[in-house]
C-alpha cells in the first residue's frame, strides 16, 4: 500500500494561500520532484479546479512560462489525478478521476492501488483526510513570509493534536525549508 503524503506551501503564520508563496524554479523544482516519485496527485475539487484552469495550456504551449513551470505541467499532465468532489462529477482534463461515495473507502483503495504513493495537495481535503487519519506523510514547503491572512492550515480544527517524527528538513536558497515528516504511531 503507498502512502499518503500531504504537501502544500505553507507560510511562517499558516497560511495556504497559493499566492503568498515564493513561486520560483527551485520551488517548482521541489514540487516536480515529489510528483516523480509519487503514483498520483489527490485533490478536492476547488484545487482541481484552480489547477485545471492554468496547468493544461502550459503544457500544451498555450501560455509563456519558465522551463521549470513547463517541465512541471508536462509531468502533471501525464500523472494520474483524483479529485475528491460532491458536486462535480465530469473531470476532463487528461488522465482525471472522481472519488465519489464513502471517503475513507475511496481513499483506501487509492492508497492500495498506488504503491508509489499519492500526493495530496488540498488544505481543506487534508484536514478531512487528517481527521480519518489517513495522511501518513507531511512534506511542507515552508515560507519565510508571515500573510497575516488565511486560509490557513487545518484552521477546521482537529480533533487532537498530531505527533510528527521529522525526517527531514533541507533549507533552500530562496529562504523557504523543506520539512519531511512522517505520522507518529
Amino acid at each position: 500500500m503507498g502512502l499518503l503524503t500531504f504537501s502544500i506551501n505553507v507560510t511562517l503564520d499558516g497560511c495556504i494561500d497559493h499566492q503568498e508563496g515564493i513561486a520560483d524554479d527551485e520551488t517548482h523544482a521541489f514540487f516536480t520532484r515529489l510528483m516523480d516519485e509519487a503514483g498520483a496527485m489527490l485533490w478536492g475539487r476547488v484545487t482541481y479546479e484552480m489547477m485545471e484552469s492554468y496547468w493544461p495550456a502550459v503544457a500544451r504551449g498555450e501560455v509563456q512560462a519558465a522551463p521549470a513551470m513547463r517541465e512541471w505541467s508536462a509531468k502533471l499532465e501525464a500523472k494520474p489525478k483524483y479529485v475528491v468532489s460532491s458536486t462535480r462529477t465530469d473531470f476532463p482534463w487528461t488522465h482525471s478521476h472522481h472519488i465519489a461515495g464513502d471517503l475513507r473507502m475511496g481513499v483506501q483503495q487509492l492508497k492500495g492501488a498506488t504503491p508509489d504513493g499519492v500526493i495530496l495537495g488540498s488544505g481543506k481535503l487534508a484536514a478531512e483526510l487528517d481527521r480519518l487519519n489517513l495522511i501518513d506523510e507531511y512534506k511542507l514547503l515552508v515560507h519565510p513570509r508571515i500573510a497575516g491572512h488565511g486560509p490557513t492550515l487545518f484552521e477546521s480544527g482537529l480533533p487532537s493534536t498530531r505527533r510528527l517524527e521529522l525526517i527531514a528538513a533541507k533549507p533552500l536558497r530562496n529562504g523557504a525549508v523543506a520539512m519531511h515528516y512522517r505520522r507518529g504511531r
